[in-house]
């Protein structure tokens, strides 16, 4: 990630600087800049086969709306001049998008897809329940080179703080239920059925929960979903649930282990590794919310622990 991100600080340090300072000095003070949103680089997982689009060396520069009406369209002139002058910029029209100059409140609304006035700093439970996972990790990617104002940072430092409570919650809660209603239920009815195509449907159901599960205990914002698992992998230290995971995205659909087998909602299949597979994975959540402090049930389908999670939603 370093190299990314320090390729852009250089750029920043030894060509972005100089213009701000020699061309805007009255305003360098109200110019945040840095690298975060949308793109692999600002997540430090950019490579060779990521760098084919929309990859470039540039920076992002975040203004108040009041300031774009100011001087927001000359500085915007002048960074673009300046990276169509760099050797080797190859910046797409989607990449200019991405970097350059613009208002905090539109690198933000874009980003969390609502309308959020960020110089106010608070969101409603309401927008926070609209908001996706992967957005708010891409709202607080990256690095902020230099921001005197401070306006961005302190923005960027309270959607990092994590979800409200309640909204916690409820969202362990939901996730909780599609865990248990695709995995442990309905790909045993599928597999008992014959219908492989269902049943995997529900295995990717599955893992996709178990992984926001996993983030959502650790209270950390998963990033973009083919990303997930890789940021997974990072922040499981023992590598139980990333190792199970990946064992259960490589094990084959085995239709033999069902056949003969009547379903039983009460009974699992362990002749199917991917059953066996998957309450394991259950095991390994349970685990984590008796340890969180959310639940004292016991067990581990995982649907007994939502009345729990939702009870401890404070009035």
């Amino acid at each position: 990630m370093k190299n990314v991100i320090d390729k852009n600080r250089r750029f920043y340090e030894n060509r972005v600087k100089e213009l701000i300072r020699s061309r805007f000095p009255e305003y360098e003070d109200r110019i945040a800049v840095g690298i975060a949103g949308e793109g692999s680089d600002c997540f430090g997982y950019d490579d060779e086969i990521s760098r084919d689009h929309d990859f470039g060396t540039g920076v992002c520069l975040w203004i108040t709306d009041e300031d774009m009406e100011l001087f927001g369209r000359r500085l915007s002139a002048a960074y673009n001049e300046l990276v169509d002058s760099e050797e080797r910029a190859y910046f797409t029209d989607r990449l200019r998008e991405r970097r350059g100059v613009m208002t905090i409140r539109a690198f933000y609304s874009n980003i969390l897809n609502i309308d959020c006035d960020a110089e106010s700093g608070v969101l409603t439970d309401e927008q926070w329940y609209r908001l996706d996972h992967s957005c708010l990790k891409t709202a607080v990617n990256g690095e902020v080179f230099r921001d005197d104002l401070g306006v961005f940072t302190a923005f960027r430092r309270y959607l990092s703080g994590y979800y409200p409570d309640r909204v916690w919650r409820t969202r362990i809660a939901e996730q909780l239920h599609e865990y248990a209603s695709s995995f442990q239920v309905n790909y045993a009815r599928c597999m008992t059925r014959g219908d492989t195509v269902a049943a995997e449907l529900c295995r990717a159901r599955g893992m996709s929960s178990a992984m926001e599960l996993f983030f959502l205990l650790k209270r950390e914002y998963p990033p973009y979903y083919k990303w997930t698992y890789r940021a997974l992998t990072e922040l499981d230290a023992e590598g139980s649930i990333s190792a199970k995971l990946l064992e259960l995205s490589q094990e084959r659909i085995r239709p033999e282990a069902w056949e003969g087998t009547r379903y039983h909602p009460n009974r699992q299949n362990y002749k199917d590794r991917i059953v066996s597979l998957s309450e394991e994975i259950a095991s390994e959540l349970e685990l984590m919310l008796v340890e969180k402090g959310l639940s004292r049930a016991r067990g581990r389908y995982l649907e007994a622990h939502v009345s729990a999670i939702l009870a401890g939603i404070s009035q």
